[in-house]
């Protein structure tokens, strides 16, 4: 057989699928079923029929013969002494006799109604019966009481003549329904160990079945399901590498071919991603160090503009000093500008530098009472605040672990910002809030400010992004930049609030714990 045979259009494999299998499987079973169904029914309707023929004729027929013969001999038995004493006592039992005969006869006749055989022993019967009391026991009985009857003396021989032969038909009649009824045992009997062997034989086809069945679902499907599952578990486990192989019906092993390409996209794909998470680890370590080179050139850089910074402040202000007003207006606004750029210089040098202590240089987590950070905030904008007349309220802060230093700095660039940036025609009003949302705490620092449109909600957070000019209001614009920065290293996040328009409101989360892994918090001071 080649392979074109073996395989269906559209390349799935050929033979029998499962539900071909199973339904063939089912109708066979059922035939056969079916089959030893009706012979078992055959076999145990002929035992009931041949039960309900010895219980319902057999039997009642021998039964109604022998009370015919008992009924017969009364009437002998009462003619014969009435006709010796002329007593009438002697011809109860004969007329109950002739009642009891009666009686016999009609169920007789009833029972044989459809067996002539039995039916002409019975008529023999009756007519010998009728022979008898023609001539010898109707004569008796219509004879007067009280004395011996002489037809009794005469016709004594040719009464007990007639009486031999009735009773030879008789025995005649029993001996036959005897015979029947043998018969009848022995047909039940043979018909009952038919029904039994019957019964025994579906019985044992029925588990031969159930054995076939089993063993057909565990090789044909159970079997090959399960070595399926446990490749497909295999490869779930990570061994791409092994193949799938499928055994059993076409749609079995369909769903084998269909795994097994499955299988091969994904070994493909696993490892063009292995090569790009290996491309992209190279470049995250390369972009790691890129930053950490940037971080460091920032910071040495920073530093480093100090020293030649400080001097040129220092000499302009010498200048300013010196000889202010012994030079031309524009000599003395060229010493200012140079005094104010180099002043303005070593601000945003500082905080540069400061904004780049974050993630990369931090003290040990510890907890910290918020209250206690913000109090200190607080007291280092004491002057802006006493100057601006801002009333700050708050709710009651949590206790968080964190970095104390770098929490300080967030909030105190926020009130900072806050007092800074009020509106003209009223004092700051100030508030702090804090709520608690799972492991982790919302805060947001509101105020009555000029406030901050919505769509530079993003831009408010990049470094050195600024909405005003620093004639309006100085700065470096660093401070919301590191504030995000802050919050992002204890795991959080910070935006702007758009809902608020009656002023700001900085809105930022911060867990109760920082997470342990953070890769930028490994560098402590």
């Amino acid at each position: 057989m080649t392979e074109q045979d073996t395989t269906c259009r559209g390349g799935r494999p050929g033979g029998w699928t499962t539900r071909r299998w199973l339904l063939v499987g089912v109708s066979v079973a059922l035939v056969v079923l079916v089959v030893l169904g009706a012979f078992g029914l055959w076999a145990m309707n002929r035992a009931t029929s041949i039960t309900r023929d010895l219980v319902d004729t057999r039997s009642p027929s021998l039964t109604n013969s022998i009370r015919l013969e008992t009924a017969l001999v009364n009437q002998e038995t009462g003619i014969r002494g009435y006709g010796l004493t002329g007593q009438r006592e002697f011809l109860q039992p004969y007329r109950q006799g002739l009642a009891d005969q009666k009686t016999a006869v009609d169920r007789l006749r009833e029972l044989l109604a459809h067996n002539p055989q039995r039916r002409s022993d019975l008529e023999s019967v009756v007519a010998r019966s009728q022979e008898w009391q023609r001539r010898f026991a109707g004569p008796i009985a219509t004879a007067p009481a009280g004395a011996p009857v002489p037809v009794a003396s005469e016709r004594a021989t040719e009464g007990k003549a007639a009486f031999d032969r009735l009773r030879a038909a008789m025995t005649a009649q029993q001996d036959h329904l005897r015979d029947d009824r043998t018969t009848a045992v022995r047909d039940l009997a043979r018909a009952e160990d038919l029904r039994d062997r019957v019964l025994m034989a579906i019985a044992v086809v029925i588990a031969l079945l159930a054995v076939l069945i089993f063993e057909g679902l565990r090789r044909g499907i159970t079997g090959p399901l399960s070595r399926l599952g446990a490749d497909a578990r295999t490869v779930t486990r990570g061994n791409s590498g092994r193949p799938i192989t499928a055994t059993g019906p076409a749609d079995l092993r369909g769903l084998g071919a269909d795994l097994e390409s499955m299988r091969r996209r994904l070994a493909d794909e696993i490892a063009s991603s292995e090569q790009a998470r290996h491309q992209l680890d190279a470049q995250a370590a390369d972009l790691k160090r890129s930053n950490i080179e940037l971080e460091q050139f920032a910071y040495v850089a920073s530093h480093d503009l100090q020293e030649p910074l400080r001097k040129v402040a220092s000499f302009t202000q010498l200048l300013q000093r010196r000889y202010a007003g012994q030079i031309d207006d524009r000599a003395d606004q060229y010493i200012a500008f140079a005094a104010d750029g180099a002043t303005r210089m070593q601000f945003l040098i500082n905080d540069l530098l400061a904004f780049s202590r974050v993630g990369r240089l931090h003290s040990e987590y510890q907890p910290a009472d918020l209250n206690a950070v913000v109090d200190q905030a607080l007291d280092n904008l004491s002057v802006a605040i006493e100057e601006s007349g801002a009333t700050i309220t708050r709710d009651q802060l949590p206790e968080l672990t964190g970095d104390i230093t770098q929490l300080g700095m967030l909030w105190q660039n926020l009130i900072s910002n806050a007092v800074k940036f009020r509106h003209p025609d009223r004092a700051p009003a100030i508030h702090i809030g804090a709520t608690p949302e799972g492991d982790q705490w919302r805060f947001t620092v509101t105020d009555n400010g000029i406030g901050i449109d919505p769509e530079f909600a993003d831009h408010i957070f990049v470094i050195f992004h600024r909405l005003h000019t620093k004639d309006t209001y100085p700065g470096s614009g660093i401070g919301l930049a590191l504030c995000k920065k802050v919050v992002e290293f204890h795991g959080g996040t910070i935006t702007l609030d758009p809902t608020h328009t009656a002023g700001t409101r900085i809105t930022f989360t911060l867990p109760t714990t920082p997470p342990a892994d953070d890769p930028i918090s490994s560098t402590s001071v």
